[in-house]
């Protein structure tokens, strides 16, 4: 974890804390912290060792993963700029909530998908042919097709200099809803 990161840490383990209901003293008293040291880690004047986030992470019953990608997520804003080539384009960098892709070109992945999570696929340029339960979609400029999560599917561009925008909730998050729960 680098020194940025590691100060944004910080407005995870606040949200965490509040999320449960916890004042700093309960948290304190679970993780063997102090108090002046928590508050210093939630106004990122301070920086957990790994040890520390640890018992931190232990005290708010969740992990230093989770945390870590919270403190991602914590970013509010990051520019992506548009890029030169076909391929695959990464339109949200690190580990937060949402996943989103752009692939440019005539990409034939050739191979089926399935996502624990839901996804949304937006066709900005060209035509794309998805098919998904059984059933072929075609879609052009403007489309979109909605995927629950758990869907198996595969596409392919069908008109040359297709661009294709998928979001999805990010594989690292548990979106999926299960009734027996």
């Amino acid at each position: 974890m680098d020194d940025k990161e590691a100060l944004r840490v910080g407005a995870a383990v606040r949200r965490r804390r509040r999320t449960l209901g916890l004042t700093l003293a309960a948290v304190a008293g679970r993780s063997g912290l102090s108090v002046p040291f928590l508050s210093q880690i939630e106004n990122e004047r301070a920086r957990p060792s790994p040890r520390s986030l640890d018992r931190v992470a232990q005290a708010l019953e969740t992990t230093t993963e989770r945390l870590r990608a919270a403190a991602d997520s914590a970013r509010a804003v990051d520019v992506v700029r548009a890029g030169d080539g076909d391929g695959v384009r990464r339109l949200v960098r690190g580990r937060h909530q949402l996943s989103a892709l752009e692939f440019i070109g005539e990409p034939d992945l050739g191979r089926e998908f399935q996502h624990r999570n839901d996804e949304v696929m937006y066709v900005v340029e060209g035509a794309v042919e998805i098919e998904a339960e059984g059933q072929a979609h075609r879609l052009g400029k403007g489309d979109t097709l909605f995927l629950s999560g758990g869907v198996r599917h595969r596409w392919r561009a069908t008109v040359p200099g297709t661009r294709l925008l998928v979001v999805s909730v990010a594989e690292h998050i548990d979106a999926t809803y299960d009734s027996r729960r």
